[in-house]
């Protein structure tokens, strides 16, 4: 393994080189899962998906079945691969027992019951995840086998030849972030024993679309992709982009978009879509990265504009109208107190000049909308792809902005080669072969658009996967349908307040910010009240949320870069409450996850990061800013880079402050901001700090998590300290490689942590020194952000892919080192409310309710053991046996005699017992003894039905 992390005797690490992480370290990683899966201690504490769905998550492809179009599968970019059978009324996910849930493309070989998965999507967004190769299921999904191209990361198209389920070529993209061999075009046809690759263009390229004629599998085309992405900027353009061409079933591959073919050249060459109509025809939609020609003054408007700022000099700024200057300040979201009179009076004694006033407008995320690049445009060729020529005479506004990278999906009706659809921000669809085009999105249908099917047999009939899951329609986009039943939402981070029963909230990929009761089940009940039991509660890409623990009704969140504000939820007041810099100053960098908290010890303060750490003592109403930068200063590029990305104040002192950044550094403030310092120097150096956390239980413990992931290196780095950040322990040992994104500490017990990472959760009972896995109902999905429900003694989990996840774990609160030498131990439980609808239902037609207790003991070795229940008088009422295993075990009993129990009972007692609709008999109101006994130890509580 080439990571140079170097761990002295003195806790000083050195990070010479960070570098991606090996294939090899990955399948070692899976295995260790594996295998953690088998003997963790915590294997059966339960995990119950509490939603939502509504929203859905990020659709990458679809795979209809040909016969029958009520059929197809649905791959979601982080959730999984789903599949229905009754035209998207309802899912089942049949990835669940996979190693990852990432997902690039799919393709399903409908005769055979064969599906390839390629894992790691293949957008290149910031919340793409990379994958663990090509994945093979011959059993229509009941079990997988990886096929290999571990090293891939993201694939971006999979073709099956339909006469022969093992011939099949993928094209892969390769690494998001750093260079590497294996991309390319690979070919098998022995089903994936063996791959050929059969197209390389270099390290930095990639293949990100293959098309091949409907009609005879070995004519194909593949739409290579030059892109370079850092966590500073990301360039998706280049010179190794273009299209290829293969005759003989993708063995071999010419460059047909040359010079000489009227197709763009050169390093203004973006992403590339394909489709195929027959031999003849095919398209191309295409993200050109070439600057637009410049607007003449004439067609300029009367207004003021940023740019106009950047050459002109301090007599004509004096010059200008105070009207128009003011209208120009307004338009643009100037601090209030910059009226034209004042900015001029500041231009005339030099304290900022005119270019300040662009400059006061730019930061990385304009500059990237700000770019005037050519964008979308469609080419087609009638010649087998000899020739292209431009189909659209004017520029395709609105369709990509300056988010090509995302899209780039164009397909064509197979009964019409005039009628093709693009899919952007909205879905569009020409009917003369790309000269025009309409809008066919329509109000229930999410933007940002990335997969596609076209009904070969019934035109008209689309199945569209977007961002927000998946619509359908039967009539070209007039109206659609939405079919979001799967749990796939794509938490950034999740919050809870203290309301009985408490909310959970959580901001969402492109799905804004959400809230519902932490016991909110999951059905569509809601379709007839008309009140679904989430609601959303902000736009765009949801972010942080904190809740003032005084009144919940006050909400502090937002959306992508530092775009925050306080909601009043109950008057529906929103104010924004972004920091302002001063007109001269650099504007703030924010994160595009930029991080809020409210004091504990003061709900009026809250703290937000950008490059430096913002206080405000009223709510968010006025703004001070404490620290200087407290990054190493950005880098140049279009993404915003040198910012905050965590805070956190310690319970025991105000003004005791953690704050992390995306270029490594840790800082604390002992004096509220009075001065700071760093106390990362001995941490690795350049990773992305995902987490501080100040302890609750010591004053001088803090936490700190990296993340590699945008270094393509994965390693798992978990530090602790009881000093402050003077000196660190590495605490991450036995955790699988996969970056980490969070932790959060148990508030009753000290030794009891959490870790979410890219690919699970994990949970240490003795302070970091051992970590057990813990998912039982959760697959291998990406965990964002924990957060413990303190009265509720509930875990929140919340997942990039299969929204939110809740454990109890007042068991695990007391286990402690002592507890667990002992052979056996028994935890008690609460009391149960007796009710006469126990194994009865409303009706006939109904489901009876049924009760249940659970019921958790821990063993320190696995064997059998039996419980038995008894009455206070010491009749026995239930007993049974089971294998129990090392570690947390839970004995599920359904509060009712056994037949031998039951004539037990009778003998001593002559009270009545009646038999519920389903046939058992429930024990009455009284006190109950649980006796659980193995390998000659026994222990027991006591319950009690009330």
């Amino acid at each position: 393994m080439k990571y140079l992390i170097c761990l002295l005797l003195t806790s000083t690490f050195c990070l010479a080189q960070i570098n991606p992480t090996s294939a090899d370290n990955l399948e070692n990683a899976a295995k260790q899962k594996i295998a953690m899966a088998e003997s963790s201690l915590l294997k059966n504490i339960p995990l119950k998906n509490i939603g939502p769905a509504i929203m859905s998550g990020r659709v990458v492809d679809l795979d209809v079945n040909p016969l029958d179009a009520t059929e197809f599968y649905v791959a979601y970019a982080s959730g999984g691969l789903w599949h229905t059978s009754d035209n998207g009324i309802s899912f089942t996910p049949i990835m669940d027992n996979s190693e990852t849930q990432n997902i690039g493309d799919i393709a399903v070989h409908w005769n055979s019951g064969t599906i390839w998965v390629g894992t790691g999507e293949n957008n290149a967004s910031r919340s793409s995840y990379a994958g663990i190769g090509i994945l093979k299921s011959t059993n229509n999904g009941k079990s997988w086998e990886n096929m290999g191209l571990a090293d891939s990361h993201h694939i971006g198209r999979i073709i099956i030849n339909p006469k022969n389920p093992n011939d099949v070529v993928v094209g892969v993209t390769g690494h998001l972030y750093s260079p590497n061999q294996e991309r390319g075009i690979y070919k098998t046809i022995d089903g994936g024993k063996t791959w050929n690759k059969t197209l390389f263009v270099d390290d930095n390229t990639g293949i990100i679309d293959v098309a091949v004629d409907p009609n005879n599998f070995y004519t194909q085309y593949a739409a290579a992709w030059q892109k370079d992405r850092k966590a500073w900027d990301f360039i998706g353009n280049g010179n190794g982009s273009g299209i290829y061409k293969s005759n003989d079933g993708g063995a071999n591959w010419t460059l047909i978009s040359t010079a000489e073919s009227g197709f763009p050249q050169g390093e203004g060459v973006g992403r590339i879509g394909l489709a195929v109509f027959d031999e003849s025809t095919i398209y191309a939609v295409h993200d050109n990265q070439y600057r637009r020609e410049k607007k003449t003054m004439a067609s300029k408007s009367e207004g003021l504009e940023k740019d106009d700022f950047k050459t002109m000099d301090k007599a004509t700024f004096l010059a200008l109208s105070d009207g128009k200057l003011n209208q120009f300040l307004k338009n643009n979201g100037f601090q209030e107190k910059y009226k034209a009179n004042n900015v001029k009076n500041m231009v005339r004694d030099g304290v900022v000049q005119p270019i300040d006033l662009a400059k006061y407008l730019e930061n990385a995320n304009s500059q990237l909308f700000d770019t005037p690049v050519i964008g979308a445009e469609v080419y087609r060729s009638v010649d087998a792809g000899k020739t292209w020529q431009k189909t659209n005479q004017n520029y395709i506004d609105d369709l990509f902005y300056s988010y090509g990278y995302y899209f780039a999906q164009i397909r064509v009706d197979p009964s019409d080669k005039d009628k093709i659809y693009l899919a952007g921000v909205p879905l569009i669809m020409s009917a003369d072969g790309g000269a025009t085009f309409t809008s066919i999105s329509k109000e229930n249908v999410h933007s940002d658009h990335h997969a596609l099917w076209i009904n070969p047999k019934k035109p008209g009939h689309l199945i569209n996967g977007n961002d927000g899951g998946v619509n359908i329609t039967y009539n070209d986009g007039k109206v659609w349908m939405k079919n979001n039943s799967p749990s796939v939402g794509q938490f950034y981070a999740i919050n809870v307040d203290n309301q009985e029963p408490y909310n959970v909230y959580g901001g969402l990929q492109d799905n804004g910010v959400w809230m519902g009761a932490h016991n909110t089940e999951e059905s569509n009940r809601w379709q007839s009240s008309g009140e679904n039991p989430w609601k959303g509660i902000m736009g765009g890409d949801g972010m942080q949320v904190q809740i003032d623990n005084r009144d919940h009704n006050i909400v502090y969140t937002g959306f992508q870069f530092g775009n925050y504000f306080r909601l009043n939820l109950k008057s529906g007041a929103r104010k924004r409450i972004q920091p302002k810099h001063e007109l001269g100053e650099n504007p703030y960098r924010f994160n595009w996850q930029t991080p809020i908290l409210l004091s504990p010890h003061n709900q009026d303060i809250l703290y937000l990061g950008g490059n430096k750490l913002h206080r405000s003592m009223n709510q968010g109403d006025d703004w001070s800013t404490i620290s200087n930068d407290l990054t190493k200063g950005g880098k140049k590029g279009n993404v915003a880079y040198g910012t905050i990305t965590t805070i956190s104040e310690s319970p025991f002192q105000f003004g005791l402050l953690y704050v992390g950044s995306d270029d490594g550094l840790v800082h604390i403030s002992k004096n509220a901001g009075g001065s700071w310092d760093n106390i990362s120097t001995n941490l690795p150096k350049d990773m992305w700090v995902s987490e501080v956390a100040a302890s609750k239980h010591k004053k001088e413990r803090v936490f700190v998590t990296l993340n590699g992931y945008r270094w393509d290196n994965f390693t798992p780095l978990v530090f602790m300290s009881d000093d402050y950040g003077k000196t660190w322990a590495n605490i991450s040992s036995g955790i699988p490689t996969s970056p980490v994104n969070a932790l959060v500490e148990d508030p009753e017990n000290e030794n009891l942590i959490f870790v979410g990472t890219d690919n699970g959760l994990y949970a240490s009972i003795d302070l970091g020194k051992s970590w057990h896995l813990m998912q039982n109902g959760m697959p291998n999905v990406a965990v964002h952000d924990l957060v413990i429900q303190p009265e509720a003694k509930d875990l929140l989990v919340g997942t990039h892919g299969r929204s939110i996840y809740r454990a109890d774990i007042s068991t695990l609160q007391k286990i402690s080192a002592g507890l667990i030498k002992k052979a056996l131990t028994v935890f008690d439980v609460g009391s149960i409310k007796h009710s006469k609808r126990w194994g009865n239902s409303w009706s006939s037609w109904g489901e009876p309710n049924t009760p249940g207790l659970d019921i958790p003991f821990y063993c320190t070795s696995a064997g059998q053991c039996t419980a038995s229940v008894k009455t206070a008088d010491g009749v026995e009422v239930s007993s049974t046996q089971l294998d129990a295993d090392k570690g947390i075990n839970i004995l599920s009993y359904d509060v009712a005699f056994s037949k031998e129990g039951k004539k037990n009972f009778l003998k001593r007692n002559k009270k009545q017992l009646k038999e519920a609709n389903n046939g058992k008999t429930y024990l009455p109101k009284g006190t109950y003894t649980v006796e659980i006994s193995g390998s000659g130890n026994m222990d027991s509580i006591q319950f009690e039905i009330e």
